[in-house]
């Protein structure tokens, strides 16, 4: 389940990423004059606009259920249950106590 949404997160982002290059920005971008002779006039001005924001905005919401999707799976699966232990196992490590160091007999002389 976890590899199928993610193949199908990586796909609308490429999409997404698409869509997002083909809109028009401070310039002319591809919707503006170029996109009738790329497409055969079929989206041309105002309409190759609205679709394409139309389209984004979808492939964003749908992005951004895949990714809340994805997080739940994540979150439910064993391989989150045994990243949990090995984080406890650490933990307990980093506060277990740690042994004093052996003390020498030797008397420490200020030699200079």
């Amino acid at each position: 389940m976890f590899s199928i949404l993610l193949v199908l997160l990586v796909i609308v982002a490429v999409m997404m990423i698409g869509l997002i290059l083909l809109q028009k920005s401070e310039g002319s971008g591809m919707s503006g004059s170029s996109a009738s002779a790329m497409l055969g006039g079929a989206l041309t001005g105002t309409a190759a606009g609205n679709f394409l924001t139309r389209a984004t905005g979808w492939l964003a919401t749908i992005f951004f259920i895949l990714c809340a999707a994805l997080a739940l799976v994540a979150s439910k699966s064993d391989m989150a249950v045994q990243q949990s232990d090995l984080r406890n196992e650490i933990v307990a490590q980093e506060v277990a106590p740690v042994a004093p160091a052996p003390q020498t007999t030797e008397p420490v002389t200020d030699e200079k």
